[in-house]
C-alpha cells in the first residue's frame, strides 16, 4: 500500500455505517452479558472483547446465509 492510504481499522467504507455498527456491538454485548460502556473499555478482558466480535461475526454470517436462501 502507498503511504497516502489510511489503513486505520476504525475507518469504514460507508461512514454512515459507524453508528449502526456501534449500536450492533452494544446490542451483542448486552445479549452476552459483557458490560460495554460508552467511551473507553480497556478494562474488558480479552475474552470479553473477543466474545463481542465473535458473536457479531456469527450474527452477520447467519443473516447473510438467510438472505442467500
Amino acid at each position: 500500500m502507498s503511504g497516502s492510504n489510511n489503513t486505520s481499522s476504525n475507518n469504514m467504507a460507508v461512514p454512515e455505517a459507524k453508528d449502526a455498527m456501534k449500536r450492533f456491538k452494544e446490542e451483542v454485548a448486552s445479549e452476552i452479558g459483557v458490560p460495554l460502556k460508552d467511551g473507553y473499555n480497556g478494562d474488558l478482558t480479552s475474552k470479553q472483547a473477543g466474545s463481542i466480535g465473535g458473536e457479531m461475526v456469527k450474527k452477520m454470517i447467519m443473516k447473510q446465509e438467510e438472505q442467500m436462501k
